[in-house]
């Protein structure tokens, strides 16, 4: 390894731990860290729209303003709408992914497709259901909630019904890492609580969360491309040849490893959980 790229291994790693430790500080010091993007308030752990209030763990209430990547409506803040077109393409792993756990640096390849721009809400999922698609499952009660507790075959029942198909794991990962091979779906650096949801049950960034946040919650972490929580919020199933598995990391996780693109968790079965939920893929040029 170079000395350029040792350098930069070091200053990413020096990053990561910066990000993990000021998120312990702050709550230790009584200081919650800066969760919410504008047009939204923390209420306890969770962002709920400017206007709304917090009962029962849920926002309640119309909300005046959502976040930039959300629309503000009579049910509360929900993600806006759409699909991201990703290009056919090919990624090789860097040598700053120094924390590569599992697997190849076997290059990844897909071929063009399209990505739903967010995770699948309740008021998504919902449709699915009512069309006879999917069975029913647990919800939390508000719309623009990440849609958890689907087995693998009912959330790929649902994407049939919308005309696509649950991800497969290189799908997924391309969508997040895209031709650069970058380390967080936004970047490289810079796993902060603003941009993306996660230690929100024990901390760093929150404490006693019961759930994700809404979809569409932390526009700063994005993709270049436009995906939306490829990290943190609820983590997301996908097909491999060996099986299924959960990408993403979750609300759920306190360290910023799982967040990362190349993490998984392989799965033994396709029960669904709280902390997993899922978002389709579809033929290039799908609208």
């Amino acid at each position: 390894m170079s000395r350029r790229a040792l350098a930069q291994l070091v200053s990413l790693g020096a990053l990561a731990l910066l990000a993990v430790v000021s998120g312990v500080v702050a709550w230790r010091e009584g200081r919650a860290p800066e969760l919410c993007p504008e047009g939204m308030i923390l209420l306890g752990p969770r962002c709920c729209g400017e206007g709304q209030s917090l009962e029962g763990g849920r926002c309640i209430g119309t909300p005046r303003r959502c976040s930039a990547e959300q629309e503000a409506s009579r049910v509360g803040c929900r993600p806006r709408p759409g699909k991201v077109q990703l290009p056919a393409g090919r990624v090789e792993r860097r040598p700053t992914d120094w924390d590569e756990r599992a697997g190849t640096n076997t290059p990844i390849e897909a071929k063009a497709f399209a990505i739903d721009r967010h995770e699948l809400t309740e008021a998504d999922y919902a449709e699915c259901v009512a069309a006879g698609a999917s069975a029913p499952a647990r919800t939390r009660g508000e719309a623009g909630l990440p849609q958890t507790d689907v087995t693998a075959k009912d959330a790929a029942a649902c994407c049939a019904h919308r005309g696509g198909a649950l991800p497969t794991a290189t799908q997924l990962a391309y969508a997040a890492m895209g031709t650069t091979g970058r380390r967080y779906p936004w970047g490289d650096a810079g796993a902060v609580c603003r941009r993306v949801a996660h230690g929100l049950v024990d901390g760093p960034c929150a404490r006693s969360a019961e759930g994700p946040q809404l979809a569409g919650t932390h526009p700063s972490g994005r993709t270049p491309e436009g995906v939306l929580d490829l990290a943190g919020n609820v983590e997301e199933w996908a097909t491999s040849e060996g099986g299924l598995e959960a990408r993403g990391g979750s609300f759920r996780d306190e360290s910023v490893t799982a967040l990362r693109n190349f993490s998984r968790r392989t799965l033994a079965s396709d029960h669904g959980e709280d902390v997993r939920g899922f978002r389709c893929v579809y033929a290039a040029g799908s609208q």
